[in-house]
């Protein structure tokens, strides 16, 4: 089967490029890649039809059987989704006619001859930082724009202007535009000339980097900062073995409309796995919680020093009795002295939940009762069991080391101040009693640090409950198979007493399918990952990146973000802040090109954000949209959204500021500044911007809803 319809479809402005000397050559190839589409798709459909029909087993096989079930799931859908746009351009190296085709996945016909390289392999790399500074070995680079599965433009760049001598053919192709600046509808600009044979490559830099420390991407608004941690979340699990042995990768957002906003990249980069969440998902409590209302609170739960507290809290159910008391026995009385108390309590393991600890600490304080026991007459495990029944020693060690709940010991913080005091004793009395609140589980955004590390240090209540009801379902179960082998042996008359064999031990370990037996669901976001990319980095506290901290140990990060965007300021330098909150090995990269907002609008927002930080990074913009920046009054709102629906067909607006404006068209938003960030819209109406305040806060917030803008910006007040 052939493709039977031309992979290209450019318009008619575009007659010079649709020449065949032009494009007969991608389209011969475009035609192999339908035909080996279409035999990978069946493939693929079989095998994963074939992977589901198996018994599901057990143990590493149910594992392997799964991991191929998703594994071939996740590319036949990238493959579904996109087809023949799978392929993004291609290269020609110098002294190689034979063009390479570069995919958001690697593709090859059933002759092995390759069709496309993935762009997160080493040979892929010259497509996207190839500059005409360091052309990387290449002659010219095409990109293609796709829309509805066909190309409807594509652009040419050749690194040598010899190349074109002679040939007007090959000039009518030549654009050294990106395909990414021109799909935002921008207008020709001098400057794009001089800078564009950088921009990518500087990205492509940032991706590819290795993963070693924390390696800070530092970018004002429209210079690709989330593309960047996109692509390179992809590029890192694709070419690092570390990551993907190590538990992944997570990728923080500062709030759900932006998860909802790059939810489709990463599977469109061929990657499924990353774990995607906001701070607040990382607790139960964050959906719930609400803003912090006193600034001086919020300063100090905001420091990594309170969490200190959660520690001493957990310290102060861990102390053993400082007498000993007479245990019982149906045989003699057995004294525990307090010093054997303190033996048991020093088994736990540092590092150990205390909820999980309390069992080896019960039972080491058994052995050293039995131990004691020096009655040969009477079997251990007979004491060992009388000795674990006997109430009073039940309830003494209830009281020495008991079953915490996380949000309990944060509760009791906030709500005793003498327990406050002795689990913070640098706190004044001033500090201890503003922490103090009525509705003590009412919690806070800066509340959930403390109730995270509450749950790492305390650890889950019901896991020693559901460990030993697991145990004694599996006990249950051997039981119950161990009389049915007896039975099974006991009418054996075969002559080589065949059914024996079920006694051994690997006949009894698979005859029991513990994977059966009922388990907790796992918690996702809980880690350890290999690797977390946060983006809007910015505003975290020392507190929160705490969170994140107990989530990698390998202190492998990208942190992408902006000082000039944190609502609450950001006058040090990212490796100062970052020292602060406890990572090392700290790599800065910086992106200072904006060719997301117009120079117009980009003009307007400078000065806001330069009143309170001069030294922002304020990137300079590429492109003029030719529209400048329109002021009105606040009655003019649904007036100018109107006229905007009404002459443009597509595009996204918002209305920003303005909690009382509920849209009536799906493509018109209504958005709080702090909500806004990481999004773009072709129109941003601000609405009475002065309201937001005049402190660094304010200005922030206006500088953000500017900056969303990539065509018009409309600012309405009331003056």
């Amino acid at each position: 089967m052939t493709l039977t319809i031309s992979a290209f479809d450019l318009p008619d402005r575009l007659a010079a490029k649709a020449d065949p000397a032009l494009i007969s050559r991608d389209a011969q190839h475009f035609a192999t890649i339908a035909d080996t589409l279409r035999g990978e798709i069946a493939a693929l459909s079989d095998r994963l039809d074939a992977a589901r029909r198996q018994p599901g087993g057990s143990g590493q096989q149910a594992l392997e059987r799964d991991l191929e079930v998703h594994r071939l799931t996740a590319r036949l859908r990238t493959l579904r989704r996109f087809g023949l746009d799978l392929c993004l351009g291609r290269i020609v190296h110098e002294g190689d006619p034979d063009p390479v085709y570069i995919g958001r996945l690697g593709l090859t016909d059933d002759d092995g001859r390759r069709l496309l390289v993935d762009w997160r392999t080493p040979a892929a790399e010259p497509f996207f930082a190839a500059t005409h500074a360091e052309p990387m070995g290449l002659a010219s680079r095409r990109r293609y724009r796709w829309a509805r599965g066909r190309i409807v433009d594509y652009w040419d760049e050749v690194f040598g202007a010899e190349l074109l001598e002679g040939d007007p053919v090959a000039r009518a192709a030549l654009d050294d535009q990106s395909a990414f600046i021109a799909s935002l509808g921008s207008s020709r600009s001098p400057r794009m000339r001089d800078v564009l044979g950088t921009i990518q490559a500087d990205q492509d830099a940032i991706i590819r980097a290795d993963s070693r420390g924390a390696l800070v991407v530092d970018g004002g608004p429209g210079t690709g900062k989330t593309v960047v941690a996109l692509h390179r979340t992809a590029y890192l699990l694709y070419s690092d073995a570390r990551l993907r042995r190590g538990g992944g990768v997570l990728f923080v957002g500062p709030h759900e409309p932006y998860l909802a906003y790059v939810e489709d990249v990463l599977p469109s980069l061929g990657e499924e796995s990353v774990q995607t969440c906001t701070l607040r998902d990382l607790v139960p409590e964050g959906a719930a919680a609400a803003t912090e209302t006193d600034p001086a609170v919020a300063a100090l739960k905001s420091s990594g020093d309170l969490l200190a507290a959660v520690e001493a809290a957990v310290r102060y159910f861990e102390r053993p009795p400082t007498v000993g008391m007479t245990v019982e026995t149906p045989w003699r009385d057995v004294w525990l002295s307090a010093a054997e108390w303190a033996e048991a309590f020093d088994a736990a393991d540092a590092g150990t939940p205390h909820n999980e600890a309390r069992q080896d600490v019960w039972e080491a304080l058994l052995d050293i009762l039995v131990d004691g026991f020096d009655d040969e007459e009477v079997p251990a495990h007979l004491v060992r069991r009388a000795l674990a029944q006997d109430e009073a020693l039940s309830e003494a060690f209830a009281r020495a080391w008991p079953l915490l709940d996380p949000t309990g010991i944060v509760r009791d913080l906030w709500s005793l101040p003498e327990f406050l005091h002795r689990c913070a004793p640098w706190l004044t009395a001033q500090q201890v009693q503003s922490l103090q609140r009525d509705d003590p589980l009412a919690w806070t955004i800066s509340d959930l640090p403390f109730l995270d590390a509450a749950r790492l240090r305390a650890g889950d209540p019901g896991a020693a409950r559901r460990a030993r009801e697991r145990a004694a379902a599996i006990a249950a179960r051997q039981e119950q198979m161990d009389r049915v082998v007896d039975d099974l042996i006991a009418a054996d008359d075969s002559e080589m007493n065949v059914m024996s064999m079920l006694r051994g031990p690997d006949a009894r370990n698979s005859l029991l399918d513990e994977a059966a037996l009922p388990a907790a669901d796992p918690d996702l976001l809980a880690g350890p990952f290999a690797h977390i990319v946060v983006d809007e980095a910015q505003e975290l506290t020392d507190a929160e990146w705490r969170m994140l901290l107990s989530r990698c140990p390998s202190r492998s990060f990208t942190i992408v973000g902006d000082r000039a965007q944190a609502r609450h300021g950001f006058r040090e330098s990212w490796e100062e802040r970052l020292s602060h909150a406890g990572l090392r090995d700290i790599r800065l990269a910086a992106l200072t090109v904006n060719y997301r907002t117009p120079e117009e609008v980009m003009a307007a927002a400078e000065p806001v954000i330069r009143s309170v930080l001069p030294d922002a990074n304020v990137p300079t913009s590429i492109r003029r949209s030719g529209i400048a920046v329109a002021h009105g009054h606040l009655g003019d709102r649904d007036a100018v959204i109107e006229r905007w629906l009404t002459e443009n067909a597509d595009g996204i607006a918002c209305v920003i500021g303005d909690p009382s404006f509920v849209p009536a068209n799906p493509r018109v938003r209504s958005l709080a500044p702090v909500n806004a960030k990481g999004l773009e819209f072709d129109l941003v109406v601000l609405v009475d911007p002065e309201s937001f305040g005049g402190d660094v806060e304010g200005a922030v917030d206006r500088y953000v809803a500017m900056t969303r803008a990539t065509q018009r910006l409309v600012i309405l007040s009331g003056t």
